[in-house]
C-alpha cells in the first residue's frame, strides 16, 4: 500500500537536545539506537554498544556486525547490517535469525519494532516500511519527501528522522496516510542518523559521525 504526504502545514519547532552521551570507545559512528527499558544501545559498525542513559557510562557490548537501525522487541535486538536484518540474543550475542533487509544494503536505514511487526527506513527511497519480523514481508509503506534516517514509535505516533542537505528534523507521521503531523529542527550540525523513544518524554538521536547520541525533548 502506498500513501502520500499530507499536504496540510504541519506544527513545527526547534528540538530541545537535552543531554548527550559518548562518543564512545571503538564506536566512532552512530547508526541505530535502541532501549530496552534499562539500557540503551548504539549501534557502532563492528559491534553493539550499551550504555547507562542515568549515568553515561558505557555497558556491556556485542561483537556482531551493525552499522545502521537497531530495535528491541522485549527480547531480542533486531540489527540492520550489510543488507540483512539479524534477529539478536542480547545474553550470548548469538545470531538467531536474518532476513534480507528491503532496499539491500544501500537502501536500509532506520529500525524499531511496534504492534508486533518491524518498522524500517528506506534512506535514499524516503520511504517507511512496515514488516513481518519472520519473514520480511512488506505490509505497509509510507513515502516522505525526505531522506529517511531512524524510526519510532512513541506512546502511539510514528516518528522518523531526516537528513537532507546536512540538516535533520524528527517528524511525526499518520502511520497510514503518511501525513506530516509535526516537526522537531534539529540543532545545526546535529544530524539524527537512528532514533528510539526512551518510552516516557524524549528521544534517543544516534548522532552520525560525531560519535554521539542526544537525547531530544518530545515536548518543548
Amino acid at each position: 500500500m502506498r500513501n502520500r504526504p499530507g499536504l496540510h502545514k504541519e506544527a513545527k519547532r526547534r528540538a530541545r537536545v537535552v543531554r548527550e552521551y559518548g562518543p564512545f570507545p571503538d564506536a566512532p559512528t552512530v547508526g541505530g539506537v535502541t532501549f530496552d527499558g534499562e539500557r540503551a544501545w548504539l549501534a557502532g559498525g563492528g559491534k553493539l554498544q550499551s550504555f547507562d542513559p542515568n549515568s553515561g557510562e558505557a555497558g556491556r557490548s556485542l561483537s556482531v556486525l551493525a552499522d545502521a537501525g537497531t530495535a528491541f522487541d522485549g527480547r531480542y535486538i533486531f540489527q540492520l547490517a550489510a543488507g540483512q536484518i539479524q534477529k539478536i540474543d542480547p545474553e550470548t550475542s548469538e545470531v538467531i535469525l536474518t532476513l534480507p533487509a528491503p532496499g539491500g544494503a544501500s537502501g536500509a536505514s532506520g529500525l524499531t519494532w511496534a504492534e508486533g511487526t518491524l518498522w524500517i527506513g528506506q534512506y535514499k527511497d524516503r520511504k517507511v516500511l512496515q514488516i513481518d519480523a519472520r519473514t520480511g514481508e512488506v505490509l505497509r509503506t509510507i513515502v516522505s519527501d525526505r531522506f529517511v534516517t531512524g524510526v519510532t514509535w512513541h506512546s502511539g505516533e510514528l516518528w522518523h528522522g531526516t537528513m537532507e542537505n546536512d540538516e535533520s528534523e524528527l517528524r511525526r507521521v499518520d502511520p497510514v496516510t503518511g501525513a506530516v503531523l509535526e516537526t522537531l529542527i534539529m540543532p545545526e550540525g546535529n544530524v539524527v542518523s537512528g532514533l528510539e523513544s526512551d518510552g516516557k518524554d524524549s528521544f534517543f538521536c544516534g548522532g552520525g559521525n560525531s560519535g554521539k547520541v542526544r537525547r531530544v525533548a518530545r515536548a518543548g
